[in-house]
């Protein structure tokens, strides 16, 4: 059960009391200890799928943690944004966005898994996540950088952009299944 992917995946989870922490320090130092958890978080994330296909790491375990983790990972980060005001206003509606798509794919998976159905994540799916992190991480340093806050708050924008193309494209196919 504890193999690398799973560990890299479970390291997520364990990073962000940390961020947590250094993300509310009002210090320019905290903000970029801060990031640099949250990218060492970021990674984690592309490359615990990658480890668990490459090196045949596939668990039940992994396969039911890893959403759970990228999701927790993704809200935390979301209600800091928001919580310090990072993140305010109409911006909040492409957080609002990403998040109820992450709910509604998740829970399409969740209710054609048992007819063992899948819906593979797509390469524009991928691109959503990386501009995704991005953003969020251009926003954590966003009280002293005027820069990472524009590009936080642009980079949202595309993100949510991609979100609602991906999300459209997966509950189109879920719902071919529901009647199933």
């Amino acid at each position: 059960m504890m193999n690398l992917a799973n560990i890299l995946t479970l390291a997520r989870l364990v990073l962000l009391p940390f961020i947590v922490v250094l993300f509310f320090i009002p210090a320019k130092w905290a903000a970029f200890a801060c990031l640099t958890l949250y990218a060492i978080g970021a990674i984690t994330d592309f490359l615990d799928g990658w480890v668990a296909r490459k090196y045949n790491q596939i668990t039940e375990f992994g396969t039911f943690i890893d959403p759970i983790s990228d999701k927790i990972f993704v809200v935390v980060i979301t209600l800091m944004l928001v919580a310090a005001d990072h993140v305010q206003g109409i911006w909040v509606i492409p957080l609002l966005i990403i998040l109820i798509r992450e709910f509604l794919v998740s829970g399409m998976r969740e209710f054609l898994g048992p007819k063992n159905i899948k819906l593979p994540v797509t390469k524009l799916a991928k691109w959503k996540t990386t501009v995704q992190m991005v953003a969020m991480g251009l926003l954590i340093l966003a009280p002293y950088y005027t820069l990472a806050a524009i590009s936080g708050l642009i980079a949202l924008v595309v993100a949510a952009v991609l979100t609602v193309q991906t999300g459209w494209a997966y509950l189109t196919t879920g719902f071919k299944h529901m009647d199933q």
